[in-house]
């Protein structure tokens, strides 16, 4: 059994759970841990990929079975986004783009000192990108 991991976990509710990890295998790199379907074999139940290094759970909507739908795409969007510093932000924009990211924000030098840009995932999950500028 593996240890479990430490700190906050994003936990992300999304349509197609099964899509969903292979867009962030190719949009962020993710490397998949454990995969668990429903007993429907179309849902995933849970779901565990690594992306840069830290632990992101994930599961298929479930609205015959909590009452209501608990997707972005049903609260109108995403409130939060999911935050990540890389080598390279243009890069790391570009390829979540050319996966099937929405653009939100391009890359831009930010008055605080970094490279930042944000992307809509075909899920209604905003990430950003971060990469700090050399000074």
């Amino acid at each position: 059994m593996m240890p479990a991991p430490k700190g906050p976990i994003p936990h992300l509710c999304v349509d197609n759970g099964n899509a969903a990890i292979e867009f962030y295998k190719k949009a962020l790199g993710a490397k998949e841990i454990s995969r668990s379907p429903a007993q429907d074999g179309k849902r995933l139940m849970h779901a565990e990929v690594e992306v840069n290094g830290a632990s992101l759970y994930l599961h298929d909507d479930f609205p015959d079975m909590c009452g209501k739908s608990d997707t972005p795409q049903a609260h109108g969007g995403s409130p939060i986004s999911l935050h990540l510093n890389v080598a390279n932000c243009d890069e790391a924009f570009n390829r979540a783009v050319e996966a099937g990211g929405k653009p939100k924000m391009p890359p831009a030098d930010m008055f605080w000192g970094a490279r930042y840009a944000q992307i809509e995932d075909p899920f209604g999950h905003v990430w950003a990108f971060m990469t700090p500028l050399k000074k």
